[in-house]
């Protein structure tokens, strides 16, 4: 095997991933990507699956089915049209392709609205860490790359039940200003509609003197109860919303888990599906970090204008 753990060969996946992603919406050659990295084709198919974990047929099509995806349910873009601007010669292998991917065809995604898992593009944390000074950083679990996922959800105007503190940015400042028994007490609130989290308010929904990062619970929107003693009501409307879910983990490397998918998150680029952060139309969210499911993390967007 052809060792690729040097810095310089990470900056040059990441460039043909910047390349992928300015021209995905045409045909892109191995001979293209060879010359934007200044290796062979065997060399760049080597060095492009260590860093991505895919070649770079697989990853563009990963990636074309994805941007399709969004295109088919957001825009409601016809399939044939969504077909050949993924760069399918034919409707009949862009189903079978969509089909493999998602597990639903797109009839059924377009008529349904089922959620799926859209490819996320970058590289993976654990390729970035090869080559820095030390090594490779020992991940307690071994992970594959390209294993972060994203799907874009519509959240309707709703209610939560929260605890705020007073200068949080994060958890740890949180739980040493307001205590860690505040999930407990959201556990045990009976009109809720789904698990606690914690959220980052944007400046808009903060009261002066409180703090960014606060938990909470959602309750339906007709709540007129009186929450817990120092916890309050608080609205929001409507918006759209990223939710990045990476792989499964062991549950004591939650700190490594929650940092894979926020460097996956701080590389992605939104405008490659068509939207933009909106970061003060909603809280950034996190969901706890359960093992069997991945750490999971959402960020409010918007669809990206046309020019």
């Amino acid at each position: 095997m052809i060792g690729t753990e040097g810095k310089g060969h990470t900056e040059v996946v990441e460039k043909m991933c910047r390349y992928i992603e300015k021209h995905i919406d045409r045909p892109i050659t191995l001979r293209e990507l060879s010359e934007v990295g200044g290796y062979s084709h065997r060399y760049t198919t080597i060095l492009f699956k260590e860093k991505t974990g895919k070649t770079p047929s697989e990853y563009i099509r990963c990636l074309r089915l994805s941007i399709a995806a969004v295109q088919i349910r957001e825009e409601q873009v016809k399939i044939v049209e969504a077909a050949f601007d993924s760069s399918f010669d034919s409707h009949e292998g862009f189903t079978r392709a969509f089909s493999k991917e998602f597990g639903i065809s797109p009839s059924r995604f377009q008529k349904e609205g089922t959620p799926v898992r859209l490819f996320i593009p970058g590289l993976s944390r654990e390729n970035l860490n090869k080559g820095q000074k030390g090594g490779e950083t020992k991940m307690a679990e071994k992970r594959n790359a390209n294993t972060v996922f994203v799907q874009v959800v519509e959240k309707t105007a709703r209610k939560y039940i929260v605890k705020k503190g007073l200068k949080a940015t994060e958890y740890f400042e949180y739980c040493e200003e307001v205590g860690c028994d505040v999930w407990e007490t959201l556990l045990g609130i009976k009109e809720a509609i789904d698990e606690p989290f914690g959220m980052w308010l944007p400046k808009r929904f903060r009261n002066p003197g409180t703090s960014e990062y606060i938990q909470g619970v959602e309750v339906p929107v007709s709540y007129t109860g009186t929450p817990p003693d120092g916890y309050e009501t608080l609205e929001l409307p409507a918006c759209k919303m990223m939710l990045f879910q990476g792989p499964s983990f062991a549950d004591e490397n939650f700190r490594e888990a929650i940092g894979e998918v926020e460097d996956a998150i701080e590389r992605f680029n939104p405008a490659v599906f068509g939207y933009e952060w909106a970061t003060e139309d909603g809280p950034r969210v996190q969901a706890a970090p359960v093992g069997s499911r991945g750490y999971m993390e959402g960020r409010p967007v918007r669809k990206k204008a046309r020019v």
